[in-house]
């Protein structure tokens, strides 16, 4: 299985305890906020604040730090002012690693990043030596208890998607980031919840280490996944079979 893939797995078994622990919640309001910034405090009318709403909401984040989150995003109420940073390097097996944070202080930001990496005997690279191994895609998830895969095939095929796979008890789909939302839409209007929905970067071209290593470049993505600032992480490696039934 792809790192993306069992990536989405491990963070939907996650989910709940990080929601306990807050990280959810703070991981959620940045992004409510930077979508209100970019595009404006009514999700009727922002297609990517309303899904962040919606991403909030389904780790039970309080309506009161919703509405808080979009007035901070709008500049209605004094909030941090919050910047898009993108940190590349290389983990264990030369597995390559992507992070993308919202931060209120890059410089606080960014040692601890090039912490973390260090911790796992890895390190950071310089900007664009590993970016570009990936390419930008809409990435959607969806239970395959939810419907038939003919059905959803089809509606993926008519909504812009680009490809469907089939992952255990899950369907994964991908498109092109300027088909998401549309693709997500259609979704929705045939009662259809995805479990993960997301544009993210995934990599062109996998490779292949080492049990060990991919144990070590998986927890190396969980600790960078469990730092306040960081929204997402993505890696181009294949997950082996041993490991599918660790996390």
């Amino acid at each position: 299985m792809s790192g993306h893939s069992h990536w989405a797995t491990i963070k939907r078994a996650k989910s709940a305890v990080d929601a306990k622990k807050g990280k959810m919640f703070s991981k959620c309001a940045k992004d409510i906020m930077s979508a209100a910034r970019t595009g404006g405090g009514d999700p009727d009318m922002n297609i990517r604040l309303r899904y962040a709403i919606e991403d909030a909401r389904a780790v039970n984040m309080p309506k009161e730090n919703i509405e808080r989150a979009v007035l901070k995003g709008t500049g209605k109420l004094a909030g941090q002012s919050l910047e898009e940073v993108v940190y590349e390097g290389y983990g264990p097996g030369g597995v390559a690693i992507i992070a993308e944070a919202l931060t209120d202080n890059r410089a606080r930001t960014a040692p601890e990043i090039k912490k973390i990496f260090e911790n796992a005997g890895s390190a950071l690279a310089s900007p664009g030596s590993v970016k570009w191994m990936f390419e930008k895609k809409g990435v959607i998830t969806v239970k395959r208890e939810d419907i038939d895969e003919d059905k959803l095939l089809e509606l993926v095929l008519d909504n812009g998607g680009d490809d469907m796979r089939t992952f255990d008890s899950f369907y994964e789909i991908t498109c092109e980031p300027s088909a998401f939302n549309r693709l997500r839409e259609a979704l929705e209007k045939s009662k259809i919840t995805p479990v993960t929905a997301e544009v993210t970067n995934i990599a062109k071209q996998n490779v292949t280490p080492s049990v060990e290593e991919a144990r070590k470049a998986l927890r190396l993505m969980e600790n960078l996944e469990d730092h306040d600032d960081v929204q997402t992480v993505s890696s181009n490696f294949d997950v082996p079979a041993e490991l599918m039934t660790e996390n």
